[in-house]
């Protein structure tokens, strides 16, 4: 589950927050010919979050373009013809992966979630399994991506006539579930068991947190037990794309203009986060 609270869907980042900022955090990198604004978001939020701030509204005002993890995150159309390849795994059914004491606590995790029989859970891999699991008490108390921030930026954008544009592809990221160890992807199972109950309480704090700006406190809610508990999964998932997208946000800034960047606040956290990545390329990252 801490893994899956970034993707939003495939849910959810650690530099030291600024006192007394009761805004979300944004950062700033600027090279002599462009400017790229890095804001971090939650995938899924309630209709009634507030987050927009005159910073933050002024730098949307002065962006070109919108780049988000990938361009249309909640477009159920272009994920479809990736999830028989990625998703599903029909010729070894989910209960062939497990004991039968993690069959027994599957069938009741996913009565306690609400979700229909187990038996819809068998053509699931487990990554998935553990996706849909996370996301039925989130959704159930009220929590969306429909009023998660990209979906209203992308409006937003639209709207102006200003370009979005995604830093991967939906095929690209479900790839990196897919491509996860099966230790891995039963972990992720697991740890989307074990945080059934508290799940909604867990992403409230990071709401919390993230509107007020403390980063250092997001990090240690999405990032510390994903280090501990799944560090081949946090390797792959945070590490290896914030890599990737450095390299991207890196070449736009050899070209010219302002882009707003948004991506999942857990990427803009810690050690491994987009900021250190594009600092080990020559460039300054400052927090506005």
């Amino acid at each position: 589950m801490p893994l899956l609270r970034r993707f939003g869907l495939l849910l959810l980042l650690l530099i030291a927050a600024a006192p007394g900022r009761a805004e979300p955090a944004l950062w700033l990198v600027r090279s002599p010919t462009a400017t790229v604004y890095l804001f971090g978001t939650v995938h899924l939020l309630k209709p009634d979050a507030t987050w927009r701030s005159p910073r933050i509204d002024r730098a949307l005002a002065e962006s070109g373009d919108l780049w988000l993890e990938v361009k249309d995150p909640v477009d159920s159309a272009a994920i479809a013809p990736f999830v028989g390849q990625y998703a599903l795994d029909v010729a070894h059914p989910l209960s062939t992966k497990l004991t039968d004491a993690e069959r027994a606590r599957l069938a009741v995790t996913v009565s306690k979630a609400g979700l229909p029989g187990v038996a819809g859970f068998e053509p699931l891999r487990p990554w998935m399994a553990a996706l849909i699991i996370s996301m039925a008490p989130v959704k159930a108390a009220g929590f969306g991506p429909s009023s998660g921030v990209e979906t209203i930026l992308t409006a937003m954008m639209k709207d102006s006539g200003r370009p979005v544009y995604g830093l991967e592809t939906i095929q690209a990221q479900l790839k990196f579930f897919a491509t996860l160890t099966p230790k891995a992807e039963l972990q992720m199972l697991d740890d989307a068991m074990d945080e059934v109950d508290n799940g909604v309480g867990k992403l409230q704090a990071v709401v919390s947190a993230w509107q007020a700006g403390d980063v250092e406190a997001i990090g240690k809610l999405l990032d510390e037990d994903l280090v501990t508990k799944e560090p081949d999964a946090y390797k792959a998932l945070i590490i290896d794309r914030n890599v990737a997208w450095s390299d991207r946000l890196a070449e736009r800034l050899t070209g010219s203009g302002v882009s707003f960047v948004a991506v999942g606040a857990g990427h803009l956290a810690g050690t491994d986060s987009v900021q250190v990545q594009l600092a080990r390329r020559g460039l300054t990252v400052e927090r506005q």
